[in-house]
């Protein structure tokens, strides 16, 4: 447990946007981990709050709050925000439709930076991007992507609407640093894993028509398990020199995505699946972006070239700066990781 110059103490209020999410739940779990004693979750009325209640419990219900509300309404930003000292925004749009993650992505961000110039006592406003807004399209096979690789500008034909609104949300956030001084820190988070994933990331491959089809080959995996990237996130809040900087978020000793795979299905029974080299991968991709196109829309733009390239073309990852500036470490080792993940999978059946 990391205490040393903090921003805050335990006794402020601190503000955890999608705090019943995968990641979220767990965010909240460490806070009260560290002693933290005023934490507000921002749910939605409809949410299901079973893993949230969970960690919360009968012994912490006193240290946390609940409000529900919808982060498209000023007046429940405006509300959730009061004498909030470090904001957590991890709520995000995960439509299919770049309208749609652009309205729940970025539009509801807006909401929240202008409650936070109303109360005008922030310290720290922590937004959590993806990996999603870097485009390695014209990077080589192999070379390091890290927090200076170049950011996706063609997201229409990467077809990809939850990486245009975590962009978009980033650019939202240092505009409001630039013309108002609102303190940040954006974390970029891998392929995030752990008990609760229903799936193996899409870095590894799809499931289409019965098959597996792996794309990943040996390609390095950008993963972070749940409780680590948590912890990188909290951190990312509270320590001084985190203001104003932004970190991508991955575990230590990545595994190829082709071992990743043989270790799932040695512990969850094995299935069939097909390994396509890269190259093809590209060709077939770039084969249905082009039939897409001459069809004006007939096929979907599901495939193309971006995301090829983007999801299997093959990186080297870097968790250096995290270590660096933040004193961060992974709380659980990828033997221990991978192990309980694979066992949460056994017990599903």
């Amino acid at each position: 447990m990391i205490k040393k110059n903090w921003i805050v103490s335990t006794t402020e209020p601190i503000l955890v946007t999608g705090s019943n999410g995968f990641i979220g739940s767990m965010v909240v779990k460490i806070l009260l981990d560290y002693g933290f004693e005023h934490i507000r979750c921002f749910v939605r009325p409809s949410s299901n709050l079973a893993s949230l209640r969970k960690v919360i419990g009968d012994q912490n219900a006193s240290r946390t709050e609940i409000v529900e509300g919808n982060l498209l309404v000023p007046e429940d930003c405006n509300r959730a925000l009061a004498n909030v000292s470090v904001v957590f925004h991890l709520a995000a749009g995960i439509d299919k439709s770049f309208a749609g993650c652009f309205m729940n992505s970025v539009l509801t961000t807006r909401n929240l930076l202008e409650a936070v110039l109303v109360h005008r006592i922030l310290k720290r406003f922590v937004n959590v991007s993806s990996f999603a807004v870097y485009s390695n399209y014209q990077m080589k096979r192999g070379s390091l992507l890290d927090e200076t690789a170049p950011l996706e500008t063609e997201h229409n034909k990467r077809q990809d609407p939850y990486g245009y609104g975590k962009l978009k949300q980033e650019n939202l956030v240092l505009k409001y640093n630039r013309e108002h001084k609102i303190p940040y820190t954006i974390l970029r988070p891998g392929a995030v894993y752990g008990p609760g994933k229903s799936a193996l990331t899409g870095r590894i491959g799809i499931d289409t028509f019965g098959v597996f089809l792996h794309l990943g080959g040996s390609n390095q995996l950008p993963l972070t398990y749940v409780d680590n990237c948590a912890e990188a996130i909290i951190l990312a809040g509270l320590i001084e020199g985190a203001g104003g900087e932004v970190f991508n978020v991955v575990d230590d000793n990545l595994p190829s995505s082709r071992a990743f795979l043989k270790m799932f299905k040695k512990h969850t029974g094995g299935f069939f699946s097909l390994s396509l080299p890269y190259r093809l991968t590209f060709l077939l991709c770039s084969l249905w972006e082009k039939y897409a196109e001459w069809s004006e829309g007939q096929l979907p733009l599901r495939f193309n070239k971006r995301r090829c390239s983007s999801e299997w073309k093959g990186n080297i990852y870097s968790n250096d700066k995290l270590k660096k500036v933040l004193g961060w470490k992974p709380r659980i080792s990828f033997d221990q990781a991978s192990r309980q993940f694979f066992d949460s999978f056994q017990k599903k059946g």
